[in-house]
């Protein structure tokens, strides 16, 4: 099979799974935003926003160091999941000392031990899936995701319709799904025969934390810069209004879940598709046809964005509406730049990637605070597009020095004008701007999906 059908299959079977798990998710919007009230639903982002935040820390990097390691040709698979384990399990009991200063918070000093239990679930399940993608069972990955948003939507309905528990049933049946899938994979995926306390190594653990150690800086700068707003609109405006904007976010995630499932697909083919000869053409074909799929994508979510919130949450959250297109531009930035991430990814370049990270999370952090107290969630979603502008640029810019691939900024410019002028059709008084919600998506449509045909023409051609 050759790189780019290789590639296909990869994002198709991975795709089926997230698609499938995400999709079912966002349908239940209507439930989650009728049984939890607004307060309810911001305080339950907050606790899962401070988990995920906490996440990286507790694994040490760990769990992206098992993906790329395993990748390795004559790795010990072995020594490289039960290093990674142990790594793993001691960065989580550190992490429990952290916690203690949440205590601080009003929304989470009664929600500590959940968000140690969320904590160590969540990345004992991350690093058996990132094993067994890396093993190239991407079958079982996708078929895992499917059962996983199966137990957490049940486990959702129990917690919230039969007991009422509120926000702190929302973040329960994460935890509860999460350990559950721990022991699936663990049987069925075989992975007691893998790992083994005979098989803990130092020196792979060395050379695994060399790897994953930058990556902690770097997952922590890109949780800042999507959480810090959160806290940040909670303090100066209130937690319902922090509420309305995680639902807004709802939207564009799905875009989010697109890039999401081809970068997984994309870093296995990166590091062994792509030889060195051919690296920069197929990195610059496959970035292209990418582009145009996610400004695609984002055009559509704008101009439904006022009948899918309608469609998708209940009245109290319809205002949410105003921040989806803003965060859809930078959401669809944001896959952009995680496309960059893989040349660093590639090059095992991460304390790079850390750095460029960071400049956006700064820059993120320092703009909130401007545009925050003055606009609300509407100048946290600027923020945050701007942040993720900028790390494209720099990405764009210092990726070059390891493989100069096409980065096609001609039609990079064009989409984002394209893009923008259909936001501002959003929040001008213009008559008939419903028009220009059906031409720029066709018009944005027609000029990125000619290429992308051609491509897959040329791609099903080959043998």
């Amino acid at each position: 099979m050759g790189k780019y059908k290789r590639l296909l299959s990869n994002t198709a079977i991975l795709g089926a799974g997230t698609f499938a798990s995400k999709v079912l998710v966002l349908l239940l919007m209507p439930v989650y935003t009728r049984l939890l009230s607004t307060a309810e639903f911001g305080t339950a982002d907050l606790i899962t926003q401070t988990a995920n935040l906490l996440l990286p820390l507790a694994a040490v990097g760990i769990c992206d160091g098992i993906f790329r390691f395993t990748l390795d040709s004559g790795a010990d698979k072995g020594k490289i999941l039960s290093t990674g384990m142990v790594v793993l399990l001691c960065g989580s009991a550190a992490i429990c000392g952290v916690t203690q200063g949440l205590r601080f918070f009003d929304t989470l000093k009664g929600h500590i031990g959940l968000i140690i239990l969320y904590v160590v679930a969540a990345n004992i399940h991350l690093a058996f899936a990132n094993y067994i993608r890396a093993e190239g069972k991407n079958a079982l990955f996708a078929i895992q995701g499917i059962i996983n948003t199966a137990l957490t939507i049940g486990l959702n309905i129990l917690f919230l319709v039969v007991f009422d528990m509120g926000s702190t049933g929302y973040v329960l049946s994460v935890v509860v799904a999460d350990l559950s899938m721990c022991v699936i994979l663990f049987f069925a995926a075989g992975l007691y025969r893998v790992i083994s306390p005979k098989k803990i190594d130092a020196a792979v653990a060395k050379d695994m934390l060399k790897f994953s150690i930058p990556y902690i800086p770097t997952t922590v700068m890109w949780l800042i810069t999507s959480v810090s707003d959160r806290y940040i609109v909670t303090a100066y405006r209130s937690v319902e209004e922090n509420g309305l904007y995680a639902v807004a976010y709802k939207l564009p995630t799905m875009i989010s879940l697109v890039s999401g499932v081809f970068i997984e697909a994309w870093h296995f083919s990166a590091v062994k598709d792509a030889d060195d000869e051919e690296r920069a053409d197929f990195f610059g074909t496959v970035y292209d046809n990418f582009m145009g799929v996610m400004f695609m994508c984002g055009s559509l979510i704008i101009a439904g964005a006022q009948i899918f919130t309608r469609i998708l949450v209940s009245d109290a959250y319809f205002d949410s509406w105003q921040y989806v297109p803003v965060l859809v531009i930078a959401t669809t930035f944001s896959a952009l730049v995680s496309f960059m991430g893989s040349v660093y990814f590639l090059k095992k370049k991460s304390a790079v990637s850390m750095l460029t990270a960071m400049a956006g999370a700064v820059t993120n952090i320092i703009l909130n605070f401007i545009l925050i107290p003055k606009y609300g969630a509407f100048g946290a979603a600027v923020a945050t597009l701007i942040c993720y502008i900028l790390v494209y640029v720099i990405r764009a810019v210092n990726t070059r020095k390891y493989v100069r691939f096409n980065l096609h900024t001609v039609r990079v410019i064009i989409n984002v004008l394209l893009i923008s002028a259909q936001t501002a059709l959003w929040f001008v008084n213009v008559p008939y701007a419903w028009i220009g919600q059906i031409a720029i998506p066709a018009f944005i449509i027609l000029f990125n999906g000619r290429g992308i045909i051609m491509t897959a023409a040329k791609i099903l051609r080959k043998k």
